[in-house]
């Protein structure tokens, strides 16, 4: 019976071919998965919105945004790559205003890290990169801190919508999603 289990658990392994999976692929997965999400939410939050902030001293809507997009970029400098020119990941938060400018940051620094990440060869995964905070990592684990980062600021940003009952594209009910998404 024993034998009998193990063959119908593994055959399908061994009778069809599996797809290779790398760390560079399911990067590009997760971060075009978040990608998907966090820009649908920037979209779906009216303009009016982009300059609420929930207290004094805390992130805008808009600068949350832009914050993911600038962490983007320094992400991708701490796995080996360099900033585009013109592009000044310091500033975004404050030097990038209106809507569709916003989503445009967001939408380039989203390119920009999935293609740090899907080009990262394999052998330099073990590479130790230092943070300004001091902390050293290797750069496969920076690429999860990047994972991780994005998500953290998409329910940031679903937590804002959700204070302006704007409701995450995801979410809604069947019978209120347009044709469109």
């Amino acid at each position: 019976m024993k034998r009998l289990l193990c063959i119908f658990c593994f055959l399908p392994l061994v009778a069809f071919p599996q797809e290779e999976s790398t760390v560079q692929k399911e990067f590009m997965g997760v971060m075009g998965y978040n990608s998907g999400q966090i820009v649908s939410l920037a979209e779906e939050i009216p303009a009016e919105l982009y300059d609420w902030r929930p207290a004094e001293g805390v992130r805008s809507v808009g600068e949350a945004i832009l914050h993911t997009a600038s962490a983007n970029y320094f992400f991708g400098t701490m796995l080996g790559a360099t900033i585009p020119e013109g592009i000044d990941p310091m500033s975004m938060e404050k030097s990038i205003t209106g809507k569709e400018n916003v989503i445009a940051a967001l939408k380039e620094s989203y390119a920009f890290i999935m293609e740090v990440g899907k080009n990262l060869p394999s052998e330099n995964f073990l590479d130790e990169v230092t943070f300004p905070t001091g902390d050293k990592f290797n750069k496969r684990t920076c690429m999860m801190i990047i994972i991780a980062h994005a998500w953290e600021h998409t329910g940031q940003l679903i937590a804002y919508a959700r204070s302006n009952n704007v409701v995450p594209p995801w979410s809604k009910p069947p019978s209120e999603v347009s044709e469109g998404e």
